[in-house]
């Protein structure tokens, strides 16, 4: 590993190397895909990493290349002391709203994991429910902290290969392009098609 890259990534482990020093000795770093999409699931993962992991690359995953985010899954997963993924789709998003379908999401991606962590790290969410596991809330965490990062990695990887699946089944839509988001070509595409059952209602009523 280069030194630049190492230098990025011990500064990027601060939170955590803080939480290591004080004998905290699994945190877990969580993180959601699919807020914003018009159709399809959001994703959390949350995930656990020794102290001394020291992944190259891994960074907020909307700073990668999806080519490089499917290694870096394949890497973060494999090196994972405990990690798990919360999928709440479309249809209870529009049910609950998506801000509560997120914290479902994050809730269930804990129960998932095998290694409950002594401490969470969560990226902008307050008033979940993490099981009775003290959190600590971190504006733009993706961009700021390790694990963060690389439970951001997972859920988009993981949403992408979702909505790539969904691409076969709906091609008109351009799943596999867009992933969901309101592109240009997907508003268009709603217009002219209708919504399918992977659509969110409450997201797309301004445009059937």
């Amino acid at each position: 590993m280069k030194e630049k890259e190492e230098a990025r990534i011990i500064k990027l482990k601060e939170m955590e190397t803080e939480f290591f020093n004080k004998g905290v000795k699994y945190i877990a770093g969580i993180d959601e895909a699919g807020r914003g999409p018009l159709a399809g699931p959001v994703v959390v993962a949350s995930v656990i990493l020794a102290s001394d992991s020291m992944i190259e690359g891994i960074n907020d995953s909307k700073k990668i290349s999806e080519n490089k985010r499917e290694k870096l899954y394949d890497m973060i997963t494999q090196e994972a002391i405990s990690y798990g993924v919360g999928i709440v789709y479309q249809d209870e998003i529009d049910e609950i709203n998506i801000l509560q379908a997120t914290k479902k999401g994050l809730t269930m991606a804990i129960q998932q994991m095998e290694v409950k962590p002594n401490i969470i790290l969560v990226d902008a969410l307050n008033g979940i429910d993490t099981l009775g596991i003290p959190y600590k809330s971190i504006i733009k965490g993706d961009a700021k902290c390790y694990s963060i990062s690389a439970a951001s990695i997972i859920a988009k990887v993981t949403r992408d290969r979702i909505m790539r699946e969904w691409d076969k089944i709906y091609p008109q839509y351009g799943f596999g392009s867009h992933k969901g988001y309101g592109t240009a070509k997907h508003i268009a595409a709603i217009k002219e098609y209708g919504p399918c059952p992977l659509h969110r209602r409450s997201f797309i009523k301004h445009f059937i």
